[in-house]
């Protein structure tokens, strides 16, 4: 495939997948590492992707990428990373859901669950549940953010407000080496913050294409997290984080 063609071709997998690295496309393309690594600079000096070690991943920076692309990113994964955050979850309990598709995930995969009362500021997953006989959903207010269904500002807060939560299932938009967990919207940021601090036990889900990612906006500490569920280990300053504070890391297995 000539270059003019491959180009557009790896921006379209980095958008689908998450990242590409050079040797699956090597293998995809049938190329040489230096022609890979010559179309991953010039992707890079365009400004449509970012450089990383072993490949590339969409660029950062201080806006998030469509839902409809987020939706897609790394899709595999993030079922297994619900599956495994699902069994962990009981029946007969208060769960609340934030916004992210990765929680989306996690909210198809309870579906069967019994006795649930889940709240969320997601609309996306309020849809998602809505016909599961075994569980009760409430919806909070606020603001509605059009771009992906989620609902942030004081209303949102107002409504966490009136509940203890038993579990709180949180995404997020970048994991910092150092264990911060990031997002992009600061009005988000205050609705997770609120959940954290009304929820006995917070899980944290997150794929790995995070670990590459960057968001202006601080949500908590990796610390703040009982339970990590994730596809791959996580760097080692964040493990470290981790096993510090005793906040457990689950590895999903993977389906396929």
């Amino acid at each position: 495939m000539a270059q003019t063609l491959r180009k557009p071709e790896i921006v379209s997998i980095a958008r689908r997948e998450g990242m590409v690295t050079v040797d699956g496309l090597v293998s995809r393309f049938g190329v040489t590492p230096q022609t890979i690594r010559r179309d991953l600079t010039e992707l890079a000096e365009d400004g449509q992707l970012e450089r990383v070690h072993g490949g590339a991943i969409l660029p950062s920076n201080t806006s998030n990428i469509g839902y409809s692309e987020r939706r897609g990113l790394n899709q595999s994964s993030k079922v297994d990373i619900a599956r495994a955050c699902a069994r962990e979850i009981p029946n007969d309990c208060t769960v609340f859901l934030n916004i992210g598709t990765t929680t989306e995930a996690v909210a198809a995969e309870l579906t069967q669950h019994e006795g649930l009362l889940v709240v969320t500021n997601n609309i996306n997953i309020a849809t998602a549940l809505s016909d599961a006989k075994g569980i009760d959903v409430v919806v909070t207010g606020g603001n509605l953010r059009r771009s992906d269904g989620g609902l942030i500002g004081d209303l949102a807060k107002q409504t966490i407000r009136q509940f203890r939560f038993d579990y709180a299932v949180i995404g997020c938009s970048a994991l910092h080496e150092d264990g911060d967990i990031l997002d992009y919207d600061f009005l988000e940021v205050g609705v997770s913050k609120e959940i954290i601090g009304r929820s006995e036990h917070v899980f944290l889900v997150a794929d790995a294409t995070k670990f590459d990612r960057k968001a202006p906006a601080r949500i908590a500490s990796l610390s703040s997290a009982e339970v990590f569920f994730t596809d791959k280990p996580p760097p080692s300053r964040a493990r470290s984080i981790c096993q510090n504070a005793d906040t457990r890391i689950v590895i999903a297995p993977t389906s396929g």
